[in-house]
């Protein structure tokens, strides 16, 4: 349960970020999409992903202020799908979505060895 609290903080958080910047956002239209870039105060890329009929759609990713990934997944039509990476100092927790709902939560900390692309 602890796992789903945090991965909900983390998402509010990237979401409130993107919301305080709306005014800091690039668009571009890309085909049937619309490629959206938001922007930190600081001039850094926040948020960076694809809409389609209004809604999130495709790779998604956030950044910190020192430009690092801490957030990468996918939307199918505004709804989070697939596997989601939520990177927090040496946290990673990996978050399984089908048609929106968290169905599994996996958290590693840098003392476990993997591989990540």
């Amino acid at each position: 349960m602890k796992k789903i609290a945090l991965v909900i903080v983390m998402m509010c958080v990237s979401l409130t970020f993107a919301q305080n910047n709306k005014e800091k956002v690039k668009l571009e239209k890309v085909g049937d999409l619309v490629e959206a870039t938001y922007f930190a105060d600081n001039g850094s890329i926040e948020q960076h992903g694809f809409f389609k009929n209004e809604k999130r759609h495709g790779n998604w990713t956030s950044y910190n202020e020192k430009g690092e990934k801490v957030v990468v997944g996918f939307y199918a039509n505004g709804l989070k799908t697939g596997k989601w990476i939520f990177k927090s100092g040496d946290t990673l927790s990996e978050v399984d979505y089908v048609n929106g709902k968290i169905v599994n939560v996996s958290k590693w900390s840098g003392k476990s060895k993997m591989a990540i692309n």
